[in-house]
């Protein structure tokens, strides 16, 4: 029998290791471990991490966006707040400081910090640039948060409590608590400020929306009395309109300045029938019990996002009250709630066959904990329900994102997946490029330069293709080329004499890919400083020479003039004083536009 050496042991994780696999060279190691959602990967050489994932324990229960939309930040049931980037999917920092579920997460507007509430009574902030946290709030009697919100200054934090009924304001300079906001008669549920001014809203399981005054001191500007509990409520970015999700399945649109309701959305028809396997109801019968739990506007206020207890994201118009469209989030059918309708082959005349206990052993199946609806429920043979936790629009307006069972979610307008078939070509040659330029295929001659990379034979083929096919080529291009194009021509406007020929170029290029570019402006920012500068130094130059011209112009113009008005008066007067001509004269420097007088002059010093 072959001998076997151990090189190494590594210890992962407390749970069981589901997958290994190994690289074609065998330097490194990946590892997963799906109940705690692990992925390691190890190079054994060096005994050292290459990469280390991991994901939130429990469901994430929010989300939220950086304001530039590089950055998002999660909170779970586990008590941590993550911080993803955007456009890797990576997962850079974790806060582990709260001891119980996160229930809000906001970053402030200057990006540097994220506040969170937890069910553990505490408001934190943390540093987004030292990863730490740096400040911690709570209330004079502990109450467990249920949901956040910040201002547009990030100078006031207020947190509403499920025990206490009560909404606590504090101020993040000192971390003191300015004031108890009381009035409710059940659970805070949501809370939202507005972005236009100091008005924060709160909704609460007692049926009503309240307007406060937080800047002001004044208490309850408005109460909106609605006919079933609140379950969530977002301001409009212009913070004119406020939307509210009720336990009815409705959304109603409120104006703010009166207070009147503008319209109504009812939802429940959009939510989609679904039945659990336990459950003994029909599908319609259930649906009765489902409602929007989470909302969110679009970047322009024209739409709106909501989600809740189904697998079903709706989008609607918010001037026509209308779905426009809805998303799937889920086809993953291990998961419960997927179906309407049972399989028929497990139905009995007393019911569905996941009804009875198949469990083996002497203590049998586990008896799940009433009233349990997330996590264990101390049964080992559980399936988790689909739904929506959280939804988020990005500030940029291409993407949200959604916390669901199946975990963090992001739909984006850009695809980020670039497949360059050029890639495969073996003969990129400056013969082979020049002949594709011939042939007119501006947009396979211009990647094909950037991909041999030679300055002047990229110079020599975008010189040659007509400005009115710029628009469609631009449009065209994938992201990687449009950093190159980007790069290139701000570099050449330094040094070609042809500049509106490249701001031809520049202006659909900024148009077109402007969004996209924004989000990864953090990897082209070389480019674009290079841009702006030389841009700002060509205006500069041609500005003193246009200005030289401009005014030249006016002095010919005026000068013309003077002329033809002096011309009668030489005819009439051929023999002329000579005082009568320092009076020309004077007169003459007095019509002449850019004549002024000393004592005007010094005025305009002073």
């Amino acid at each position: 029998m072959p001998e076997f050496n151990m090189i190494h042991s590594l210890s992962i994780s407390e749970q069981s290791v589901d997958s290994v696999a190994i690289n074609n060279t065998g330097d490194w190691i990946a590892l997963a471990c799906g109940k705690l959602g692990q992925l390691l990967v190890w190079e054994w050489q060096s005994e050292s991490y290459v990469l280390k994932q991991q994901g939130h324990f429990n469901d994430m229960t929010c989300v939220t966006y950086s304001p530039d939309g590089q950055n998002i930040v999660t909170g779970g049931g586990d008590g941590k707040v993550k911080v993803w980037n955007s456009m890797t999917g990576f997962c850079f920092v974790t806060f582990s400081e709260h001891a119980g579920e996160i229930t809000g997460v906001k970053v402030t507007q200057n990006g540097k910090s994220v506040m969170s509430s937890s069910l553990d009574g505490t408001v934190r902030a943390f540093d987004l640039t030292r990863y730490r946290n740096y400040k911690t709030l709570t209330s004079p009697k502990p109450d467990q948060f249920s949901c956040l919100a910040v201002d547009g200054a990030g100078e006031i934090v207020c947190a509403g409590g499920s025990n206490e009924f009560m909404i606590y304001v504090w101020t993040m300079k000192t971390g003191r608590l300015l004031q108890t906001l009381a009035g409710h008669e059940g659970p805070i549920s949501a809370l939202d400020f507005s972005p236009s001014d100091g008005v924060l809203a709160s909704g609460s399981w007692d049926k009503t929306v309240k307007l406060w005054e937080i800047y002001e001191h004044s208490g309850v500007r408005e109460t909106i009395h609605l006919n079933s509990d609140v379950l969530a409520l977002t301001f409009r970015p212009d913070g004119r309109e406020l939307a509210v999700a009720t336990l009815n399945a409705h959304i109603t649109f409120w104006d703010t300045n009166t207070a009147q309701q503008k319209g109504t959305v009812e939802g429940r028809p959009d939510l989609g029938y679904s039945r659990k396997e336990t459950d003994k109801i029909s599908a319609k019968t259930s649906a009765e019990g489902k409602a929007f739990e989470t909302l969110c506007y679009s970047a322009d206020g024209e739409c709106i996002l909501a989600g809740g207890r189904s697998k079903h994201v709706c989008i609607y118009s918010v001037s026509d009250q209308l779905l426009m469209k809805k998303f799937v989030i889920s086809c993953n059918h291990s998961l419960d709630g997927m179906e309407e309708f049972l399989d028929k082959r497990k139905m009995t005349v007393w019911g569905s066959l996941s009804l009875v206990d198949t469990g083996e052993g002497e203590e049998g199946k586990a008896i799940a904990l009433p009233g349990v609806k997330r996590g264990d429920h101390s049964s080992r043979f559980w399936r988790p329900e689909v739904r929506i936790y959280a939804l988020q629009f990005s500030p940029t307006g291409r993407s949200w994102v959604a916390c669901s069972t199946e975990g963090l979610l992001v739909y984006s307008l850009d695809q980020t997946l670039v497949f360059d078939p050029y890639d495969l070509e073996m003969d990129i040659t400056p013969e082979a490029i020049r002949a594709t330029l011939n042939k007119g295929d501006y947009s396979a001659a211009l990647m094909l330069s950037f991909r041999l990379n030679e300055q002047n034979l990229i110079q020599e083929v975008f010189e040659s293709i007509p400005v009115d096919s710029a628009p469609i080529i631009i449009d065209a291009l994938p992201d990687t080329y449009v950093d190159k194009l980007l790069t290139f021509a701000g570099h050449m406007i330094q040094s070609s004499a042809h500049i509106e020929f490249y701001l031809q170029w520049l202006l659909p290029l900024l148009t077109l890919h402007g969004p996209k570019l924004k989000q990864r402006s953090q990897q082209i920012i070389t480019s674009l400083r290079t841009l702006q500068q030389n841009v700002t130094r060509k205006y500069e130059d041609l500005r003193k020479i246009a200005d030289h011209n401009k005014y030249i112009s006016q002095y010919l113009v005026a000068l013309s003039q003077l002329k033809r008005k002096r011309k009668p008066k030489d005819q009439q007067n051929s023999s002329g004083e000579t005082g009568s001509e320092e009076e020309e004269d004077s007169e003459e420097e007095d019509e002449l536009p850019w004549h002024r007088s000393s004592s005007e002059d010094s005025m305009e010093m002073s």
